[in-house]
């Protein structure tokens, strides 16, 4: 069973997944600090070329499974046209004006 985008309880974390999921490339990057930083499976990596080769050229969707951590923590059934489908995890640094500083994931 997933929750509904619509019901994600931060609002950045909704809209990112949002994002995602309708591949809204500028409003997914208006939603990240200037300075934002990403890892995944514990590594940082270019945030630029990350977010285009695993979510927007490879059409990357994110199924929330799960949040914690007042909505800033997911398990998301996560899938792209590169890597199929897998279980992962992500956590979201959010600013206090609500923008993403920093994100991670990895496989859960």
């Amino acid at each position: 069973m997933t929750i509904q985008t619509g019901k994600l309880t931060d609002p950045a974390v909704r809209a990112f997944v949002s994002a995602v999921n309708a591949h809204d490339e500028n409003g997914f990057r208006e939603l990240l600090t200037p300075d934002a930083t990403m890892s995944d499976d514990g590594s940082d990596r270019d945030l630029t070329q990350w977010i285009d080769r695993e979510i927007f050229a490879s059409r990357g969707h994110m199924d929330v499974v799960k949040e914690s951590n007042g909505g800033r923590d997911l398990v998301v059934d996560y899938r792209n046209d590169t890597w199929g489908e897998m279980r992962t995890r992500w956590h979201f640094d959010i600013t206090d004006d609500g923008h993403i500083s920093r994100f991670e994931t990895g496989q859960a």
